[in-house]
């Protein structure tokens, strides 16, 4: 699997800024997840504050204001650990380059929920961050420098 590794540079080469960026996104995921750790820890200032300010937010569609008010703040604690863990797994699956396509899905869901949760001075950062994620997703971008080309090797499919 070590040889697939470094094979990979050589056949599918040309992904290689893209696997750069991916592995930047992994890194970027990984720093903000070991951030919101130290904040869930706290407890102050963190996602529990910020849940509460996205009632107030205008374009916050109903469903969600809903769903944020019935089923979100009452359990937090809950909702940020899941999000955190969702973190965590996109930090190490990108920075691997292992299950990057159905991971960078996952990714973009996350950000669509942090787009409806966050402020709308950070909207374009992630619409930017949603685009990233369907590039990953469309080029297959753990096939270089990633533990993707293995399988996509071996085992040809939609996953890799």
């Amino acid at each position: 699997m070590l040889q697939a590794y470094f094979e990979s540079v050589k056949y599918v080469g040309h992904l290689l800024p893209i696997s750069f960026l991916r592995i930047f996104l992994g890194y970027f995921y990984m720093d903000l997840a070991i951030k919101d750790w130290k904040q869930f820890l706290l407890g102050v200032g963190g996602y529990a504050d910020v849940f509460v300010e996205a009632l107030n937010k205008n374009h916050i569609p109903p469903w969600f204001r809903l769903l944020l008010g019935e089923q979100i703040i009452p359990y937090w604690q809950t909702v940020a650990f899941f999000l955190i863990g969702l973190q965590l797994i996109v930090a190490i699956s990108y920075i691997i380059g292992y299950c990057v396509r159905p991971v960078s899905i996952l990714a973009v869901v996350l950000c669509i929920a942090y787009l409806l949760i966050f402020s709308a001075e950070q909207e374009i950062f992630f619409k930017l961050l949603i685009a990233c994620h369907l590039v990953l997703a469309w080029v297959g971008a753990g096939r270089c420098l990633g533990i993707d080309y293995y399988f996509y090797k071996t085992r040809r499919g939609v996953w890799w």
